[in-house]
């Protein structure tokens, strides 16, 4: 059904409801196609618990926006909207919410979604998003974090590079590079991170064998115009 359509369902039938029983209860998952969170029957049972489930209840008897509420209430809905059809139909589109990155500590594992806000972990999200771990408070993780998530996801280069983030501190922040015996990259704080990269990337794509023969423990990129190799380990 397209967006035209509904909207004109929305105008020509939201606000002239008739006793008629409603007949069905639809849904259409926006981005269903992509990924599947949830399913309509967890919606369901929330209506029902509500006691708002319509099918068999009079149209003109009906709230859409309590079965939008309702159905947004659902911890993986982003949207919910609500139409009668000509069919005696309750018609709910939903979108769903989409993790950003994954907060890993040492008493709980949340995400945090595109419009950063904490996202409960379940089996049914599958996506590869940034993983941070360490002592990482939900508003750090919603502020800055988000943003680095953010322009991580749009960076090909360091996307295929960076595996995850560790916070020592919110200013000793460490990230893990893919692969094996790679450095670790103090990365210091989030400020000027896109320069410290940049510096970083020059580095490694002109270093030609002195990573393999160095066998650095630990690349610092905190200090402008500086990468200094550590060795920490006795």
């Amino acid at each position: 059904m397209s967006g035209f359509l509904i909207a004109a369902l929305a105008w020509g039938f939201r606000m002239r409801p008739t006793a008629t029983p409603c007949a069905e209860l639809k849904y259409e998952v926006k981005d269903g196609h992509e990924r599947v969170y949830f399913s309509t029957q967890e919606i369901d049972q929330r209506l029902k618990a509500d006691d708002i489930y319509p099918v068999g209840r009079p149209l003109n008897r009906l709230s859409l926006q309590r079965i939008e509420n309702t159905a947004r209430s659902h911890p993986m809905i982003r949207t919910a909207e609500c139409y009668l059809t000509p069919r005696q139909e309750v018609y709910v589109v939903l979108t769903q919410r989409v993790p950003l990155l994954r907060v890993q500590t040492p008493l709980e594992t949340y995400f945090i979604d595109t419009d950063r806000r904490v996202m409960p972990v379940r089996a049914s999200v599958k996506d590869s998003v940034l993983l941070v771990t360490g002592t990482v408070g939900a508003q750090t993780a919603a502020n800055g974090l988000a943003d680095f998530a953010e322009w991580l996801a749009d960076n090909s280069y360091w996307r295929k590079k960076i595996h995850h983030l560790h916070l020592q501190t919110p200013q000793k922040i460490v990230i893990y590079l893919r692969g094996e015996n790679q450095p670790r990259v103090v990365l210091g704080n989030l400020r000027n991170y896109e320069r410290k990269l940049k510096k970083l990337r020059t580095f490694l794509e002109n270093s030609g064998n002195i990573l393999e023969e160095k066998q650095y423990d630990e690349i610092d990129i905190r200090y402008r115009g500086q990468v200094i190799g550590r060795y920490t380990h006795q």
